[in-house]
């Protein structure tokens, strides 16, 4: 009997100092911690899942470059090994999700997202490099952004990516409101993959973006996808 009572509890301590030593590795990181594992691991597979034009134009040292868009997706990520880590990012976290999602499903399964993707990354002030080839696209500048802003009607900024199935959803409405409201309301579209740089200095780190001002001066902003009439009724 006594027997039986010690083998259990010694069962009990040894289940608990198991579970204690047990860490859960988390499966979507910031920026910052990111850069952190990718200094300490050298196991890590890092994978960037933007297009060939993106990844050119800067990226992550050591990444490798496979589109989430491109037809061969598949047969990329079939050449890496299931037994290591796999760290994959984008500009801002939609596309690594869905990599992600892909990754697990064939069979990977230490599989960690950068969820504010390149754009938080730049907005750290973290390093990246580029290809010999890169194109130079600083985009506009603060002042230039500034100087869009001066007009006597409400002034609605759509910050977008081609690649954003959000921003695509939003841009029917915005073009019918553009035509609508045009003696009251002017919208700006800027493209985050042009306009780099003046990302950073609004510290936008994800899409979509919208930056409504007055006089010059914010009056309401949204991240995300929003509908139409929240929109317009922001707008009366």
């Amino acid at each position: 009997m006594y027997k039986r009572i010690f083998i259990f509890f010694t069962a009990i301590v040894l289940n608990s100092c198991g579970n204690a030593q047990t860490k859960s590795i988390p499966t979507s990181i910031s920026a910052i911690e990111f850069a952190e594992q990718l200094k300490t691991d050298n196991t890590i597979q890092l994978l960037d899942v933007r297009t060939p034009a993106e990844f050119k134009n800067g990226h992550i040292e050591n990444a490798i470059n496979a589109s989430i868009g491109g037809g061969d997706f598949e047969t990329q990520i079939a050449t890496l090994n299931k037994s290591r880590p796999v760290f994959v990012y984008c500009l801002s976290g939609p596309r690594s999700s869905a990599a992600a999602k892909q990754l697990r499903d064939a069979g990977f399964k230490n599989v960690v997202e950068m969820h504010g993707g390149m754009m938080e990354w730049r907005s750290k002030n973290l390093p990246e490099t580029k290809a010999a080839t890169a194109v130079n696209t600083m985009g506009i500048s603060l002042t230039q952004y500034e100087a869009l802003l001066k007009s006597d009607k409400l002034v609605l900024v759509d910050f977008y990516a081609d690649w954003c199935s959000p921003c695509k959803e939003m841009k029917p409405y915005l073009d019918k409101i553009a035509i609508d409201m045009a003696d009251q309301v002017i919208i700006v579209r800027i493209d985050a993959d042009a306009n780099a740089a003046l990302c950073k200095t609004l510290k936008i780190d994800a899409l979509p973006v919208l930056k409504l001002y007055k006089n010059a001066k914010m009056i309401w902003d949204n991240l995300g996808f929003i509908d139409e009439a929240s929109v317009r009724k922001q707008l009366k």
